[in-house]
């Protein structure tokens, strides 16, 4: 999937993004994370490691984990509002999730360096050792208020 110029602006911009999954029953679960943008010109990959912020369970028990387990098709979605709706777009993207847990594989730790480079808070936080959900891109929506 390659992603456009402005596409790719945008999702190196977007302080946060919204991760949906769903279960095999369907139900569906959204989330707000932290992502970064990788290869975008071609096999586009976002990136998202569950993070030292207070979390309700276990990192491997999050309903996100489980849900990629179970079902790996997912979807991200940013957006920004303005009072102005002339200035309103989103990026929805979609395709298949996986978990990166081996802690020496080269991509998981790409993928930690790019969150760090792109959050601030990552390079004080002890992320090294936690998963990192994978989204590959197989297809992408945009829309634009503006023409």
């Amino acid at each position: 999937m390659n992603l456009t110029p402005r596409q790719i602006q945008r999702l190196n911009a977007a302080p946060v993004g919204r991760l949906a999954t769903a279960a095999l029953d369907a139900a569906p679960h959204i989330i707000p994370v932290c992502f970064a943008l990788a290869n975008p010109a071609a096999g586009a990959r976002i990136y998202s490691v569950l993070d030292q912020k207070p979390k309700r369970a276990p990192l491997t028990r999050l309903r996100r984990v489980r849900n990629i387990s179970a079902n790996p098709q997912a979807a991200l979605i940013i957006d920004h509002y303005n009072a102005d709706w002339r200035q309103l777009w989103y990026l929805l993207l979609s395709g298949p999730a996986q978990l990166l847990t081996d802690h020496i594989d080269p991509e998981r730790q790409t993928a930690l360096r790019r969150l760090q480079q792109k959050y601030p808070q990552y390079r004080t936080m002890d992320i090294t050792a936690n998963p990192v959900i994978k989204l590959t891109i197989a297809q992408a929506v945009s829309w634009d208020a503006a023409p």
